[in-house]
């Protein structure tokens, strides 16, 4: 995927992995509606640091002035605007993203689905009065869901009917944060942590330390730790509603809707964790995982080389074959 291109000189890219030493920086700033961090070893100094830091928060602006469904003058916001209207050109950019989309559609067999967004409204757990939709405006919603619908062409894109709409959140913070991993590694930075909303990256390892500690939220305790996972050149990701859920008559509907049905999970599930490759994929298969619920999440994860997960059910957890060989004990 293309990164965002800085004109300033930058130093020859250092090959994640060999310990540095220096001061551990930290960059902190407010982007894709969640805290963003980025601690890191500038091992050449302030300008160097200056540089990469410009260049990475640069990338995050522009991504989500560019595709994000809150911002009306978004890309994505005319593309949905424009649903059963008219095409809408898109960029080499936007055009690597829907292809992207095609992938993790057909990889999660449809639980990611970039077209969900007409069941995800009417699911709104934020209102002041959550309510439970009726059967048949869930109908109606789930109607206009369907990522084989979306037609494209070279440079252009078309939702075909109205009310139909793409929303990137499924994957693009887990994306933004491999995007910004590669900017380190090409500013020279061979030691990075980046950490978008407990989505991370680590490059490297920390100064004095083998491997970066990732503490893993206890979702029976939400703000309590529940163990930690030591990792290097892995990415890290959860997904879980123990926290933005509501409860009505006595049941709990979570944030975390099945686009396939068009109804919140309710698996027993509460929390999944991934270790893969990267933030993106360890993003994708824990929330697909979660959806799946035990035991094939389980297996779902396992199916892919190199990763590993952990699932937290009300009352029992379950995990990969070596999950244990990244848990820190304590």
């Amino acid at each position: 995927m293309a990164v965002v291109s800085t004109t300033q000189r930058v130093p020859a890219p250092v090959p994640p992995g060999a310990a540095v030493a220096g001061p551990l920086r930290k960059l902190a700033f407010p982007a894709l509606g969640t805290n963003c961090e980025v601690q890191y070893v500038a091992p050449q100094g302030d300008e160097q640091a200056r540089t990469f830091e410009a260049a990475a928060t640069g990338w995050v602006a522009a991504f989500e002035a560019k595709y994000s469904r809150f911002r009306p003058d978004s890309l994505v916001s005319r593309i949905n605007a424009a649903a059963g209207k008219a095409w809408v050109d898109v960029d080499p950019d936007a055009e690597s993203l829907l292809k992207l989309c095609d992938t993790l559609f057909f990889m999660t067999q449809g639980i990611l689905d970039p077209t969900a967004l007409p069941v995800l409204r009417i699911w709104d757990y934020k209102a002041a009065t959550p309510r439970v939709p009726a059967r048949e405006e869930i109908a109606r919603a789930l109607a206009l869901v369907g990522w084989k619908k979306v037609q494209r062409s070279a440079g252009r894109v078309f939702l075909p009917e109205p009310g139909m709409a793409l929303d990137f959140g499924g994957f693009g913070k887990e994306y933004a944060v491999d995007m910004v991993g590669q900017l380190a590694v090409q500013h020279g930075l061979a030691c990075a942590l980046v950490d978008f909303g407990h989505d991370l990256r680590a490059l490297g390892v920390p100064p004095g330390r083998p491997a970066w500690h990732i503490g893993l939220e206890d979702p029976h305790r939400p703000g309590a730790t529940a163990g930690s996972v030591a990792v290097t050149g892995k990415g890290v990701a959860s997904s879980g509603d123990y926290i933005r859920h509501f409860v009505i008559g006595g049941k709990r509907y979570g944030h975390i809707v099945d686009p396939r049905t068009g109804w919140p999970v309710a698996n027993g599930c509460l929390q999944a964790t991934v270790i893969a490759g990267s933030c993106l994929q360890a993003g994708v298969l824990s929330t697909t995982a979660f959806v799946l619920g035990v035991p094939k999440g389980i297996e779902f994860i396992q199916s892919y080389p190199g990763a590993e997960g952990l699932l937290v059910t009300e009352k029992a957890r379950a995990q990969t074959r070596g999950f244990f060989n990244y848990a820190v004990v304590h």
